[in-house]
Order: C-alpha cells, then sequence, then structure tokens
C-alpha cells in the first residue's frame, strides 16, 4: 500500500468517498452499496483496500469476506488490505453494508457523514475504484427507532426480514447512484492511512447443546427488545422446546460459550412469517440463574437485538458483533417446527504467540486465565472488556500490553494506543481517555501519565526496534501536556485536577479528597520518566527540577502517624503506598516497611475495607503494587500475591479475570483485560 513517511495512504486516482443519495440518512442507518466488475480471466492477485464511517461489511460474489475498519479518528481513517479469492471469469458482483449510528460513542467520532471509500487493485492495476458509478440504497428492513445498547456504544439492532432485499448479487440497476461526499482526503475525513492492527479471523462454530432451555407463553412486544427478554425470563421455566412451536408460545435457549468471548450469535431456522426473534448477550451466573443485564444500572446495557422474521427457512445474524459468554434466543412460536440450527461468529485478532512458561499447578492455571483474557480483550487494539464496553482506555493499555508482552513480542496494539491518544489530543494539550472518542464526562487525568507510561515502556518492548523514534515523533504532544499539567499546580506546587475530569478510574474505595496524594505520585512518576526519555534523546527539558519540587511539596501529605491521601485526610491507600516506593519519595528503610504493608494487605483475602489497614488496590492497580515491589527485588512476594488473589478466581472455576475483586454489581465484568497483567510477571 504506497504510504509517504507519516504513514498517509494514497488512495487510488478517481477514489473517492461515496454516501447514500440522501445526505441525511445518518441516524442508525444501514447503507447497501453495490459495484459489478467484468473480468476476463481470474487475476492472480485481487487487493481491496477499503475504509467506511463507521463500520462495514463485505461480500464478493454472495460469500462474506469481513468487517471493518479499525477503529479511526476522521482525522485519519485506516483503510483495511484484503486478499479478494473468491473473484471469478464474468461478472463479479461487490457488495458492501455500512453502518452509520449518527451519533460518537465510545468507538467512534461521528462527524455529520455516512460514507465508503475504496479500491481494487488486481495484478497491480486499479480496476475499480468507489465512485458515481457504484449504486446505493438504504436497507429500510433495519429500523432507526431504536435505543442504545448502553452508554458507551451504538443502536440495538432491530431488522424486519420481510423488507429485506436479496441484494448481494441482484440487478441493482434500478437503484439510485452514489453521492460523492468528499476526495480522498477532505473537511470530513482529513486522511488516510494504513490499519495498524492485525485484521481479524473470524470463525463460525456451530452451538452443540443448550446449557438451558426455557418455554412458556409468548409476552406482549414493547419498543425495547431487551425489557421483553427480561419479561420472558420471569414468564417462562426450564423445559425442552417443543418440535412444534404453537401460537402464543415461546422458547427461549442460552448456550454457554465456555468463556467470554467478543461473538455474533446466529440461527437458520424456519418461520411461517411475522414471529419475533430476540439475540442477547450474558455474562454471569448468580445462584444458577443467568444474569441479563439491568438497563436501570450504571452503563445501561441493553444488548438484545430484535428480528422480525419472514416466511420460510432463513439465516438470521446481527449486523455488530458484541461480547458475552451467554447467548440467548428466544423465539415465539407461530404454529410452525422452527427446527433452528445455533451458530456463533468468533472474531478472533491472530498474534504470533510463545508458550507459557513451567508453573506450578495454581499459577500455571493463573498464567492460562489471564492469557485467555488477554487475548479476549485484543480486537482492534487493547479493549477493556468484550462485554460491557469494548472500548480502547488510554489507561487500560498499560496494563494490557505487559500482559500481552509475556506471549507475543508483537508492539502493534502498543504502538496504536500511543499514536491514537496522540492524535486524539485536544486545544490545551490533554489527551482523550477513550481512542478515539470525545468523552468529556468520562475525562481521566492520569491517563495522561498513563501515556507517558506507554512511551517510557517501548524501552523494554521485545517488538520496537526504535522507541528513541516513537518519542520524538510524539515530542511535541508530550511536552505540551506536561506543560498544561504545570499549569494546574497550585501555589503549593501540587496538582489540582482539572475541571471536570476525574483524578483516576478505579473500583478502589480510596479517597478522591485533593490535593491527592496518588494522582500526584502519578504525576511525579510521568515527569521521571518524560526526563529519562529526554536525556537519552538529548533533548533539553525542566522535567528532573520539576519533579524534584514535586517532590518536596508531597512532604505536607506526611503526618505524624504517617502519609495521608489529602493533608489531614484518609490514611494513604495501598496504591499511593507503592508509588511512594516507585518514585523514591521515601529512602529504602521506609520503602522495605512500606513493602511489607502492601504485600500483607494483598495476603489478606478480605476485600472490604479493614481497620488500621491501606484502602486495597483494585487488580488493575495492583500493576503498580507488582513495579513498586520488584523495584525492591521482592519478586517472590508478587507470586505470592498472584497466587493468593489471582488463584483465587482459578479455584473459582472463573475462565477470565474480572474487573474487581467482586463483580456482585449487575455491571461488574467478568473479562476485563487490564485484570490479566499478571501474565506479564509470570
Amino acid at each position: 500500500m504506497p504510504a509517504d513517511a507519516a504513514g498517509s495512504v494514497q488512495a487510488a486516482d478517481g477514489a473517492v468517498w461515496v454516501g447514500p443519495a440522501h445526505p441525511f440518512d445518518l441516524r442508525d442507518s444501514y447503507v447497501n452499496f453495490r459495484a459489478d466488475i467484468d473480468l476476463k480471466s481470474v487475476p492472480s492477485k485481487a487487493v481491496f483496500r477499503l475504509a467506511a464511517d463507521s463500520r462495514y461489511r463485505l461480500w464478493v460474489n454472495g460469500v462474506f469476506a469481513g468487517r471493518g475498519p479499525e477503529r479511526s479518528w476522521p482525522s485519519s481513517m485506516a483503510i483495511d488490505e484484503r486478499l479478494l479469492v473468491d473473484l471469478r471469469p464474468g461478472v463479479n458482483r461487490i457488495a458492501i453494508q455500512v453502518y452509520c449510528p449518527g451519533y460518537s460513542h465510545f468507538a467512534y467520532v461521528h462527524r455529520g457523514a455516512c460514507g465508503l471509500i475504496g479500491w481494487l487493485e488486481a495484478d497491480g492495476m486499479v480496476i475499480l475504484t468507489t465512485g458515481p458509478q457504484w449504486k446505493t440504497r438504504r436497507d429500510r428492513s433495519w429500523s432507526d427507532r431504536v435505543r442504545r445498547v448502553s452508554i458507551y456504544g451504538s443502536g440495538v439492532e432491530d431488522q424486519d426480514l420481510r423488507f429485506a432485499e436479496t441484494w448481494l448479487e441482484a440487478d441493482v440497476a434500478s437503484w439510485e447512484t452514489a453521492r460523492v461526499v468528499q476526495g480522498a482526503k477532505g473537511a470530513i475525513w482529513r486522511d488516510l492511512r494504513p490499519r495498524v492492527t492485525a485484521l481479524p479471523v473470524e470463525g463460525v462454530r456451530q452451538l452443540g447443546a443448550p446449557w438451558q432451555v426455557r418455554v412458556g407463553p409468548t409476552t406482549a412486544a414493547s419498543d425495547d427488545p431487551h425489557a421483553d427478554l427480561r419479561k420472558a425470563f420471569s414468564e417462562t421455566s426450564a423445559g425442552s422446546a417443543p418440535a412444534l412451536l404453537p401460537r402464543g408460545t415461546q422458547a427461549v435457549w442460552v448456550f454457554d460459550l465456555g468463556e467470554s468471548r467478543a461473538c455474533l450469535g446466529g440461527v437458520e431456522l424456519a418461520a411461517a412469517g411475522g414471529e419475533r426473534l430476540l439475540i442477547s448477550y450474558a455474562e454471569k451466573v448468580r445462584q444458577g440463574e443467568l444474569l441479563l443485564p439491568d438497563p436501570e444500572t450504571f452503563c445501561r446495557m441493553r444488548p438484545t437485538d430484535r428480528f422480525t422474521l419472514r416466511p420460510g427457512r432463513q439465516v438470521v445474524e446481527g449486523f455488530t458483533p458484541r461480547g458475552a459468554r451467554y447467548l440467548v434466543f428466544a423465539l415465539e412460536g407461530a404454529g410452525v417446527s422452527p427446527d433452528p440450527k445455533f451458530h456463533v461468529r468468533l472474531p478472533v485478532t491472530p498474534v504470533e504467540e510463545r508458550p507459557l512458561p513451567r508453573l506450578d499447578p495454581v499459577l500455571q492455571g493463573v498464567a492460562a486465565m489471564c492469557r485467555r483474557t488477554a487475548l479476549a480483550c485484543l480486537q482492534d487494539g487493547f479493549v477493556d472488556g468484550v462485554w460491557r464496553e469494548s472500548s480502547l482506555w488510554l489507561g487500560d493499555a498499560v496494563a494490557q500490553d505487559w500482559a500481552l508482552r509475556a506471549i507475543s513480542d508483537d508492539p502493534r496494539p502498543l504502538l496504536f494506543a500511543i499514536d491514537m491518544a496522540a492524535e486524539g489530543a485536544d486545544a490545551e494539550g490533554l489527551l482523550p481517555s477513550v481512542l478515539p472518542g470525545e468523552v468529556p464526562a468520562y475525562a481521566v487525568t492520569d491517563y495522561n501519565f498513563s501515556w507517558v507510561e506507554l512511551l517510557a515502556g517501548c524501552t523494554t518492548h521485545p517488538g520496537v526496534a526504535a522507541p528513541e523514534a516513537v518519542w520524538q515523533r510524539h515530542w511535541f504532544t508530550l511536552t505540551r501536556m506536561l506543560e498544561r499539567m504545570a499549569l494546574a499546580c497550585g501555589p503549593d506546587g501540587l496538582l489540582r485536577n482539572p475541571a471536570g475530569r476525574r483524578l483516576f478510574l478505579d473500583w478502589s474505595p480510596m479517597s478522591r479528597a485533593e490535593p491527592n496524594l496518588t494522582l500526584n505520585l502519578r504525576y511525579l512518576h510521568a515527569l521521571r520518566l518524560a526526563a529519562g526519555m529526554a536525556e537519552r534523546v538529548g533533548r533539553t527539558a525542566d522535567w528532573a527540577a520539576e519533579a524534584s519540587r514535586l517532590t518536596r511539596a508531597l512532604r505536607g501529605h506526611r503526618g505524624p502517624d504517617g502519609w495521608r491521601e489529602s493533608p489531614g485526610g484518609e490514611a494513604a491507600s495501598q496504591l499511593a503506598l507503592a508509588l511512594l516506593i516507585l518514585t523514591g519519595v521515601v529512602d529504602p528503610a521506609e520503602a522495605a516497611a512500606l513493602a511489607d504493608r502492601i504485600v500483607a494487605r494483598s495476603l489478606d483475602l478480605r476485600d472490604e475495607p479493614l481497620a488500621g489497614q491501606p484502602a486495597l488496590a483494585s487488580p488493575f492497580m495492583h500493576h503498580y503494587l507488582f513495579l513498586s515491589l520488584q523495584s525492591l527485588g521482592r519478586r517472590s512476594d508478587i507470586r505470592a500475591i498472584i497466587a493468593a488473589r489471582w488463584g483465587r478466581w482459578v479455584c473459582d472455576g472463573r475462565p477470565t479475570t474480572p474487573e474487581n475483586w467482586s463483580i456482585d454489581f449487575p455491571d461488574g465484568s467478568a473479562c476485563h483485560g487490564f485484570s490479566a497483567h499478571p501474565l506479564g510477571w509470570l
């Protein structure tokens, strides 16, 4: 793929961004695009390069070829590069369906346009480009009157298959002409870049015996499919689905994938026409019962899609992969035998892995559990959890990179997080918390410091050959961000949290009172790392002096009975004690004593706050505890904590690592990438 030194892609001559015929086909819009190309013979190599805003599915001659693109800022849209193997002599039909949510969310930034760009190269010659020769039609079988799946994502899918066209290989001469939205580079999508992360490999697995079947009377339909599903569970009971589902009855099938995965449920079945099929996703079981997400809780989760069936036998699948351990299918009867054949699509991001080391049985189980989690949370970059969010959080990438590098030398997810964060810096120099994302309500101050840690981590990453080049590329962003932090320091020399931002994002009950010890220690750690990078590349910076000033200012957090999270406030948390060691604020004797307290608290397996002991750090923040213990040469303590706390999960039979010590709350995720960091310590 042609690319300049900055990684920009030059589109083929004539390739432009095209959209639906009507410019305001935006909100929850599914737009079908078609182009035919006549080939005298099959090329030895055919490469299709394409991007879409925001998601696409591609078919070639009716055969599904993949979905994409990689998450992107509008300033540089990722171009996927796909080898086409299903071309044939004669007419070949390229079919692409593009989904546009019409609003920004935690993985997509909307710019008031729906678009597609691509070009097909066969044996070195460009033979097809997107332009007005393409045909398009909005797919009206998908409703645009839907709620969001959650606060993090886009819309619920609601499709009436009675109105769906058979369009993949049909004659589309009567369709509308695709509208040119802009050139390859313009005001909406300013640039194109190569895809950074690996293209996912998507397998299809036939589902065997269900984990549970429920039967009962049909529930009345509402405008909320997820509410309908929850009601269906309350009005059905365990049983066996009859071969014939009479009108007025419904059956619910639940399948256990064995672990949380990115997935997309589907089914082939027969219908009379007009029946409702709900496909939903869940992650946890409580007291033997499936825990369905409750949209009244924090994340507003309603991961249930609805399909209205057409007459006859048909295959039903949604558009967007979601995430779950349990797949749920609820079908209302109409007096026919549905004879359902259930399946699941499982997209996987391929990486070259090293084998796990041989460990004692408990740690071996922890390593396997963490490996499954790390790979499940590796999609187009690191995502924090497959179920609730599937968002690339800047801070989470620190722990996730540490886990991944234990089994793979692939640096692309790390570099992707670094570059995406820099590209999204705001006018004041602060970095986004979600990549990409315009989510000021979720802006997290210490994630700026996580980014410095990612930059410094390039030094020890086995796949990064020239860390200095990465630093130089982002030096302006680094300097501007740290300058902005310096401006937020008060007369006492301590950092105050910028208005509207969270200090740090963590489930620990530790104090957030300001001036906050933990926040300032994270800042101090970043200053020391930045000063080290500046010295290594011969840059002039005052970060070392600023770190010394901050160290002196932090003495005010030390009371007669020990360190405090804020002057005169709560006792320092376990995380703060670890950062005191890691940043060198305390002398060796005190560091050893603090380390003893850290280890003792983690080895006490009571998770609730304990009188006289520091607030327990979350699984995520234990990464910093381990860094501090490693700086003192106490690797045996690290392994003991992993064996005790993560080993407890292994003994409980958990296949993946949860996001917190307890996830009994409805939104708690059972597969969270940041909790898998012990893989790197083992």
